[in-house]
């Protein structure tokens, strides 16, 4: 199936019925009075996270929806029925926003989670209800309110604890098949990933995360060269971010300090947040130096890139092999430990907030 992460789509809520201007005619019954009926509410437009879904695809191609209109109110004291609701399900994970306002509405983060996104319009009120000692005989009536109108953005942020980032044939497809069961497509040529893969890591039989590919980023992603920098939004629910650096390109011209250097600097023009996560630089393809090579050539590198100052944005520096698994249970290992302890200091301060609200 198509990996759709964004749709724009109309949504409209059901009108509430007119209520209705009756009077109760029977035989032998003088002077009925009023029975007019209260018209029903309109129909709202939920949408609902489900766990069952990965991709806002089937918003792709049906871009309205709307709710049923509630029923006109009926003589002999009859409501009119209620329209019936409409539910929308989008993957968890996935943020609505009011297209007109730019306003986010909500974010579904859990399974089940819901959002009206689109009230129904109430009822009109029938003649029943204007009837007094003063007025017997009421010809008033009110009708009914009209739905809510919307256009809405749907943008879908994959939920992962751990996000690879990286340039095309960095080698973050390999790591992910190495240590996970996802089998994202792996070849000799640039953007293989054309959308977010996902894949479980178990450490052991009840210790596991979630971590995340996207498509390779390239100098000038921010102003649309590759594939841009889109995808970066798929990292931002992230808890850490691994750079995966390749030490042993093809060309052998390449200047692979550079090329980390300006993969940071993209990610800090795309969002501040995303930048200040916790980074990790992991340098891949150790397999492909000699032995008695390695040590130089990587320590040269560690180096070279310290006098550009970034080190600063990177806490740990690991070495792997994706391709052999050298060193990848290990940094498993790691992530996990710095998962369960940034979680583990979350809900305590989640717990320590509650308290104090």
């Amino acid at each position: 199936m198509k990996f759709i992460d964004e749709a724009r789509v109309e949504i409209i809520a059901g009108n509430g019925g007119n209520g209705c201007m009756s009077f109760r005619r029977e035989k032998y019954i003088e002077n009925g009075g009023p029975d007019g009926g209260d018209g029903g509410k309109g129909g709202s437009v939920i949408m609902i996270a489900d766990n069952n879904l990965n991709t806002l695809v089937d918003y792709r191609f049906v871009k309205r929806y709307a709710a049923k209109n509630g029923e006109h109110g009926r003589g002999a004291d009859c409501y009119g029925h209620k329209g019936e609701d409409i539910y929308l399900k989008v993957p968890v994970g996935t943020t609505i926003i009011d297209e007109d306002t730019g306003l986010v509405m909500a974010d579904l983060e859990t399974n089940g989670q819901e959002l009206v996104v689109a009230k129904g319009g109430k009822g009109g009120l029938g003649n029943i209800h204007f009837k007094s000692s003063t007025n017997r005989a009421p010809r008033q009536t009110t009708k009914g309110e009209a739905g809510e109108r919307l256009n809405i953005r749907l943008e879908l942020k994959v939920l992962a604890d751990v996000g690879l980032l990286g340039l095309p044939n960095a080698g973050k497809s390999t790591f992910i098949r190495a240590v996970s069961s996802a089998k994202p497509k792996v070849a000799d040529y640039p953007f293989t990933t054309l959308h977010p893969n996902l894949g479980v890591v178990r450490v052991d039989a009840e210790r596991s995360f979630v971590i995340a590919d996207i498509p390779g980023l390239i100098e000038g992603a921010a102003d649309g060269l590759g594939l841009g920098h889109k995808f970066l939004k798929h990292l931002q629910r992230t808890k850490v971010l691994l750079h995966i650096v390749d030490i042993a390109p093809l060309d052998e011209a390449t200047d692979v300090v550079a090329e980390a250097v300006a993969i940071a600097h993209e990610l800090e023009k795309y969002a501040d947040d995303l930048y200040a996560k916790p980074r990790y630089l992991v340098i891949n393809k150790i397999d492909l130096i000699l032995e008695e090579e390695r040590e130089q050539i990587i320590n040269d590198f560690i180096t070279r890139f310290k006098q550009h100052n970034t080190n600063t944005d990177y806490t740990r520096i690991f070495t792997i092999s994706g391709a052999t698994g050298e060193n990848c249970k290990e940094l498993c290992y790691y992530l996990m430990s710095f998962i369960e302890e940034k979680t583990g200091r979350q809900l305590a301060e989640h717990a320590v907030s509650s308290v104090i609200g």
